[in-house]
């Protein structure tokens, strides 16, 4: 059972750092060149024992007494050796350097693309914090073994071998003995480095976890410090903190004693054969040029194996790491274009014509209880629709299932006569604008906000979308203007300053659908009143569905529907729904203060 468990947690580990071969395929020639100079640079340390056994038994012999220059040959071979191994050891660390480089900003863009495509379920599930952390802890462990560690282990892998070649050219008993000690203190030091691989993801998944719980309460600080929890939120994050650190004392316990054991182990069993090799030279067996040759690559062979043991703890770390990475990458979005998408016939003057037909949907993360439950409408092409209800009810659902955020479960929705599911979804997103009842400012300028709902539009076109908005007047008034920075999530702005931006995006969007999620809950009378009438302008030409309490945007609406527990419950215009008495009747009475 431990061995089937160890061979598998073997392969798993291979099989992580496998799956960055797609990352290193497109950089064959600079790894060429790498092992190139990887390989001038072994064969350079290799031939400096033996150079320096031709010193001793040839230089400093009897006859070399009487031929001083047999001396300034050797130390000048032994320099031009140096010399090359300067030039090639320089040229892969620069080479290995880049690639780590590389790769690891190949690898940040490839996870961080992948992840902005997935679907809001995911996100439901998982931290921002923890994919930052992996995008910049995981990634720089990955930097360190392809710009590092790579090349340190096929360094040291040649040296080991070379090495050993050299040691059965120089004295093969020697050489056998040394070999079979080698053999008994490698498989321990294999055994427990194992142990490494397991420590260093569950250090690593710590880290992951105290940066998920930093970022949630920096994003939230504003209500941690009206409800004064800074102190338990900071002994909070300390307690996550101290556990990331425990954790990653035990792997540095276990490395440190792995280092510990492969030293001892290694060097050990090499001074036992020098011994041996010291009597072989007292007797005569051995010339003294041949014993420090051997000495010297035994040294070679010594120090590969010990700097292979620290390459491997890296090797585990960054395999740990891998593996962390490759499951974000594999996640794949439920959320997906169809293979052969349709295209939406050509835009009318009155915008898109909307359908739902029986739709049901369940959020994944609560699939005991319905959103909504076989809901039906119909908006033709140019209408302003009003949904309202209570809180619960499914609207800002039926917003998510439009967007094709969600699929629902049962049921198909149409936009001018075709399936969503079968749009390509930058086609359908494209053509739905939005403005959300938690507007989302990005950290750039006022002109660079607004532009995000069409990226190719002009400066002027921005302006004009402000305008409409009711935004320019206060934009202008900003120190630098249209280019003044908002702040992270726009904290140098009011709500209702934050919720025009948004608005005028929407409208530089241009859509034939346009979306409002209370689009006008954060503004004051004044604003709203400005804002309703650039939306009233906003509308013609599109089709326009509305969630609004407020009476100024249902009492206009052509057609006002009432939603209740995912169902469609009352619709009709504003004053037909009043006189029936019914639910909107209650809503209307406590929203909008009527008699």
């Amino acid at each position: 059972m431990t061995t089937t468990t160890s061979r598998e947690l073997q392969k798993g580990s291979l099989a992580m750092l496998a799956g960055l071969l797609p990352f290193l395929a497109p950089y064959k020639r600079q790894f060429v060149l790498a092992g190139i100079a990887l390989l001038v640079a072994a064969g350079a340390t290799l031939a400096i024992p033996y150079a320096f056994k031709q010193m001793i038994d040839l230089g400093f012999g009897a006859a070399g007494v009487k031929s001083p220059e047999h001396i300034d040959l050797y130390f000048l071979g032994l320099f031009g050796v140096s010399c090359v191994l300067a030039v090639a050891t320089a040229a892969r660390f620069y080479m290995v350097s880049w690639l780590g480089e590389r790769i690891t900003a190949d690898i940040r863009s490839a996870v961080y693309a992948h992840v902005v495509t997935q679907s809001p379920q995911f996100f439901e599930t998982t931290q921002t914090g923890e994919v930052l952390s992996r995008l910049t802890a995981d990634t720089t462990l990955i930097q360190a073994l392809v710009g590092t560690s790579i090349s340190m282990a096929l360094r040291n892998a040649l040296l080991f071998i070379g090495g050993l070649v050299m040691l059965f050219v120089t004295s093969l008993k020697l050489s056998s003995i040394i070999l079979v000690l080698l053999c008994a203190v490698v498989l321990p030091i294999v055994w427990f480095g194992r142990r490494v691989r397991k420590l260093s993801r569950d250090s690593q998944d710590r880290v992951a976890d105290a940066s998920a719980m930093a970022g949630e309460i920096l994003n939230a600080m504003p209500t941690v410090q009206a409800f004064t929890q800074e102190k338990s939120e900071a002994k909070r994050f300390g307690a996550s903190v101290e556990g990331a650190f425990n954790t990653a004392m035990q792997r540095i316990r276990a490395r440190a004693l792995l280092t510990v054991m492969a030293i001892l182990l290694v060097f050990g069993a090499i001074v036992f054969v020098l011994w041996l090799g010291a009597h072989a030279v007292i007797q005569g067996k051995m010339t003294g040029g041949e014993l420090g040759q051997f000495i010297l690559y035994s040294a070679i062979v010594s120090g590969a194996i010990g700097a292979l043991s620290e390459v491997l703890g890296d090797a585990q770390r960054a395999a740990g790491a891998t593996e962390r990475l490759l499951e974000l990458q594999s996640v794949r979005s439920p959320i997906q274009s169809p293979a052969q998408p349709k295209t939406l016939p050509p835009r009318t003057a009155n915008g898109a014509a909307l359908a739902l037909n029986a739709v049901t949907f369940h959020y994944p993360s609560r699939p005991e209880s319905a959103a909504l439950t076989k809901l039906s409408l119909e908006i033709a092409p140019g209408q302003t629709v009003a949904v309202v209800g209570p809180s619960g009810a499914g609207k800002t659902t039926l917003f998510q299932l439009l967007l094709r955020f969600y699929d629902p479960l049962q049921g198909t929705i149409t936009l001018d006569g075709v399936d969503i599911k079968q749009l390509d979804l930058h086609t359908l997103r494209g053509a739905i604008g939005i403005v959300p009842q938690d507007t989302i400012i990005f950290s750039a300028n006022a002109m660079e906000n607004i532009r995000y709902g069409r990226a190719g539009a002009s400066d002027d076109e921005v302006i004009a979308a402000a305008k409409m908005a009711a935004a320019h007047e206060f934009l202008v008034k900003l120190p630098e203007g249209y280019h003044s920075f908002l702040g992270e999530r726009g904290v140098r702005l009011s709500g209702g300053q934050r919720q025009r931006i948004a608005i005028a995006r929407a409208l530089l969007k241009n859509p034939p659908l346009l979306l409002l999620d209370e689009a006008t809950s954060a503004l004051d009378a004044e604003s709203e009143r400005l804002v309703q009438s650039a939306l009233e302008a906003a509308m013609v030409g599109r089709t326009t569905l509305v969630i609004a309490h407020r009476l100024a945007t249902v009492q206009r609406a052509d057609r006002i529907i009432v939603m209740e527990h995912g169902h469609i419950v009352e619709t009709g215009t504003h004053a037909s729904l009043v006189a029936q008495g019914g639910l909107y009747a209650s809503l209307a009475a406590l929203q909008f203060s009527l008699d």
